[in-house]
């Protein structure tokens, strides 16, 4: 069982590599230079990464293709949706809510 203990230090983590991957590149860049650089950060940091994932659409118990991938994958456990824009829209929010929900991570 995964406890609350667990999912915080590593969400602790990832956060400060965000933070690092920012100071040293700063704003204004492509989101794959962003993702790029904050893969190494992660692994350096000794996090396990997985990036561009595939999930997979089950339906009624039939795997319908798979049309949506998440940018990351940390500790088998996180998901991260990478972003470099200016303004944060509810689309968003709702592309992570649904992987959340199709992949089962808390």
């Amino acid at each position: 069982m995964i406890s609350q203990k667990y999912i915080n230090e590593i969400s602790y983590k990832i956060i400060g590599c965000a933070i690092e991957v920012h100071r040293e590149l700063g704003p204004g860049l492509l989101e794959s230079v962003y993702e790029t650089c904050f893969i190494e950060e992660l692994r350096n940091s000794g996090l396990s990464v997985q990036s561009q994932i595939s999930v997979p659409i089950l339906y009624k118990g039939r795997d319908l293709g798979s049309s949506l991938k998440l940018d990351l994958l940390i500790e088998d456990l996180i998901i991260v949706e990478e972003k470099a824009v200016e303004l944060m829209v509810p689309l968003y929010k709702a592309h992570l809510l649904s992987y959340l929900k199709l992949t089962g991570k808390p």
